[in-house]
């Protein structure tokens, strides 16, 4: 690798072990020097969660090749940082996470580890980009689109990023040469009808599994759902500014 190739983070949230993160070590080793910060676990659902009661651990690991890789007790978001303050020693041009094992459209960004990784490298003013698959299938084929990953990346590395913005990239569950293209779209308003599938273990005592239908309000055609729905590779450019500006506005004149 050449010394002046681009350094590119690779993160994720269904573990340092997953199918997923391995299949983009490979398609982006070829556009960079990559290091591998991931956890040592799945750690799904856990947003921007940090680690503060625990200490987090580290280890190096050899399972991808050549590629320097550590595994660590840490959340996604723990990963990045690491990275950044221990591993690095630098900050990288490029951080990547996923590929994640089904989607992450819609409102699911908020509760996603894979797209809490991206956005924390956004914090810290770096190109990051969250990838994910709307398939769960554990023998799921991610190498069969590498060309479209590779095209993402390299515009990122080449072209930028407007700071302090990440990417929301999601995949359809379609063969590559059915995918229609790639779209950039608005964030979907939709969201979980949560229900609890309560049960009783062997010892008499009640226990629930989250669950629930996902469905969208108002549905419009430059949606993430429905450019994944029309077979579209969807980008959602995604911000951790929260404020609801058109709000703040009429709110200054208010006297409270």
């Amino acid at each position: 690798m050449e010394s002046n190739a681009k350094l590119i983070l690779v993160t994720n949230d269904d573990s340092v072990n997953a199918k997923g993160i391995q299949s983009l070590v490979k398609m982006a080793s070829p556009l960079g020097r990559v290091v591998v910060v991931a956890p040592d676990k799945p750690q799904s659902g856990m947003g921007h969660a940090i680690t503060i009661n625990d200490p987090i651990r580290m280890n190096r690991v050899e399972m991808f090749g050549e590629v320097e890789a550590y595994a660590t007790t840490g959340t996604p978001v723990d990963c990045v940082k690491l990275a950044i303050y221990e591993i690095l020693g630098q900050k990288p041009d490029l951080v990547v996470s996923g590929i994640n094992h089904g989607e992450n459209s819609s409102t699911n960004v908020l509760y996603s580890g894979t797209m809490s990784a991206a956005i924390e490298g956004a914090m810290e003013g770096l190109p990051s980009i969250g990838f994910s698959l709307a398939n769960y299938a554990h023998d799921a084929d991610f190498m069969q689109y590498e060309p479209f990953v590779s095209k993402i990346i390299k515009h990122a590395l080449t072209q930028g990023m407007p700071k302090h913005t990440c990417f929301n990239v999601n995949i359809p569950n379609l063969a590559n040469d059915a995918i229609q293209g790639i779209k950039f779209c608005t964030q979907a308003h939709a969201f979980w009808a949560d229900r609890f599938d309560r049960r009783i273990d062997q010892f008499g005592r009640p226990y629930f599994w989250l669950t629930g239908e996902f469905g969208e309000v108002n549905p419009t055609e430059d949606s993430d759902l429905h450019a994944l729905a029309a077979g579209f590779i969807s980008i959602v450019p995604t911000q951790f500014d929260l404020t609801n500006y058109a709000v703040y506005e009429s709110c200054k004149s208010l006297n409270l």
